[in-house]
């Protein structure tokens, strides 16, 4: 069988929240296969080093760093023209960008909340309307990230939770509204996966983790920048409008006896 509705290939990629992570995983997958990648981040001396690694790397695809606040309208803009001018046009947007912090709602300020809405579904409509024009040019897809907070709820995480279903809702939505346009848009929820961050808070890495253990709750880098590359791929050109959650063994209110 072949497998080449699985490639990406020579096609143009902005991923953001690329400076570690999620987002630094699927830009060194994309590359890899050969897509020229843009990877942005708010601080240009975070990003630059993921830029480095692929370009020095034997990657056939290219890597360009770029500085930019997604809640920042006219930053999003300059990172879509540095795209085109330095590639040529725009195949795949992934709107990885997010963040969180946990405190109970009673705590939380306004300008907290606001915040994390911001990041979180303002930047996603932010860096996708300014796309628009390249991704219909020929037939482009969108990745969007919620989480599983936004489709289960989320203690102590009320806004991210939020704004992620916020985000469900939108694929939703767009998917519709920009099929007749040859947009695929589709969304991915993760659960707990072995991010630097996760490291740090709870001491598991990804090294920790056998990838061919089913019954397991966390997950690898690795595995969600498989997912986003099949979605970006002619592989799932029959999957439209989906949110498809990544988190493992699920999980069931109470155990049955055996």
């Amino acid at each position: 069988m072949s497998t080449d509705q699985f490639s990406v290939d020579g096609e143009v990629a902005i991923v953001t929240g690329a400076s570690s992570g999620i987002g630094r995983g699927i830009a060194n997958q994309f590359a890899e296969d050969g897509v020229d990648v843009v990877v942005c981040s708010r601080e240009q001396a975070n990003v630059d080093p993921v830029a480095e690694e692929i370009n020095e790397s034997e990657a056939p695809g290219s890597a360009l760093a770029v500085e930019c606040d997604v809640t920042d309208r006219e930053a999003v803009d300059a990172l879509v023209e540095a795209t085109v001018e330095e590639f040529g046009g725009i195949d795949i947007l992934v709107n990885n960008a997010g963040a969180s912090f946990m405190a109970d709602f009673d705590d939380i300020s306004p300008n907290g909340w606001k915040t994390i809405i911001d990041i979180n579904i303002n930047g996603t409509y932010h860096c996708t309307h300014a796309a628009a024009e390249y991704l219909k040019d020929g037939g482009g897809t969108v990745i969007n990230f919620a989480s599983v907070a936004g489709q289960d709820g989320s203690p102590q995480m009320s806004p991210y939770g939020a704004a992620k279903a916020a985000v469900v809702n939108f694929t939703s939505t767009l998917s519709y509204e920009w099929a007749a346009d040859d947009v695929r848009v589709n969304c991915i929820a993760p659960g707990l996966v072995a991010t630097p961050g996760v490291a740090s808070q709870m001491g598991i890495t990804a090294d920790d983790i056998d990838r061919t253990a089913v019954d397991r709750q966390i997950g690898t880098v690795e595995e969600v920048a498989d997912l986003t590359q099949f979605l970006a791929s002619p592989a799932s050109s029959y999957i439209v409008g989906e949110t498809i959650t990544i988190k493992g063994k699920p999980t069931m209110g109470e155990a049955r006896d055996t």
